[in-house]
């Protein structure tokens, strides 16, 4: 079907808009190679002429059928552009409360930046053994996912945590982590998996600062490598750390240039040194007993 073919009478597009970034409308009047405007209808009941030029036409992108939206994988839509995946991941937050969305293999989080009830151990049990498209949305599903793959192929595994700052990476791969404490209990006295887990606020405590999009933003990335034997049971783990900001070791009101400068390299110096201890001593508390078979990794790129 050519393009055009789709720009006709009754169909919906997106046009961009300063207030609202996205607005819906819908297509009034057949578009022909050669028009130069197309004509539409706004939700709010107003005209409105988009105009092209026929040099180098450029159409609004098209809007998604509405039995489509509100799908749990964004693969599923008809078209995949940017106001399609807005719109849909929108919808399933404010009609249904829902957080999380399918892109393929990939998981898209929104931060609802409040408790939700959908991390207890029966979630965790309820995504155990589970494949990834069986059940809903959910970093569990992820973190089944990997841990599944490492036991069935018998391969290390890999999870990237990404995204703006204050979207919740941090807490996603702490919920990722204590996934794969409750589903691989060790049976130790010592309880290695809350060793792993009770790491984190120590972590946070020290490298993490107030910005104005995040009041507990991480200022560090962390790489968690999880151990398992060959039971799959955690055995022990490893954290490294990296790209330790300067800019939020202590406060700039103005900038100063060498003064400024040198103030930081030695504050970050002096900070650095002290972070690398706490994290040698985390280690030390973590390390391996006896041989790694295998391990999954979670990186939380800081933000």
């Amino acid at each position: 079907m050519a393009v055009l073919e789709l720009y006709t009478k009754y169909n919906r597009v997106w046009i961009s808009d300063e207030e609202h970034v996205w607005k819906s409308a819908e297509i009034v009047k057949d578009f022909h190679s050669g028009d130069t405007v197309l004509e539409l209808l706004l939700e709010d009941g107003s005209e409105y002429c988009y105009t092209v030029d026929p040099s180098k036409p450029q159409l609004p992108p098209l809007r998604n059928p509405d039995i489509l939206v509100g799908e749990n994988d964004l693969t599923a839509l008809s078209y995949l552009h940017e106001p399609a995946v807005l719109h849909n991941l929108k919808v399933r937050f404010v009609e249904s409360r829902i957080i999380y969305t399918y892109c393929g293999i990939i998981l898209v989080a929104l931060n609802p930046y409040k408790q939700l009830p959908i991390y207890g151990d029966a979630i965790i049990h309820a995504y155990s053994g589970q494949n990834m498209g069986d059940m809903d949305p959910h970093i569990f599903a992820v973190a089944e996912e990997a841990y599944k793959q490492m036991a069935r192929n018998h391969k290390n595994q890999s999870i990237i945590v990404s995204g703006e700052s204050g979207a919740g990476k941090t807490v996603s791969a702490r919920y990722a982590m204590r996934y794969f404490a409750v589903v691989s209990k060790s049976g130790s006295k010592t309880r290695v998996e809350d060793k792993v887990l009770a790491s984190n606020p120590i972590t946070e405590a020290i490298g993490n600062a107030k910005t104005t999009r995040n009041d507990n933003s991480s200022r560090f990335g962390k790489y968690t490598e999880i151990s398992f034997d060959r039971k799959y049971r955690i055995i022990g783990a490893n954290m490294r750390t990296y790209l330790l900001e300067k800019s939020r070791v202590v406060f700039q009101p103005v900038p100063k240039d060498r003064a400024i400068n040198a103030r930081d390299a030695l504050a970050k110096h002096i900070y650095a040194h002290l972070f690398d201890c706490i994290i040698n001593r985390i280690n030390t508390a973590l390390q391996v007993p006896g041989k790694q078979h295998a391990f999954i990794g979670v990186l939380d790129i800081y933000g």
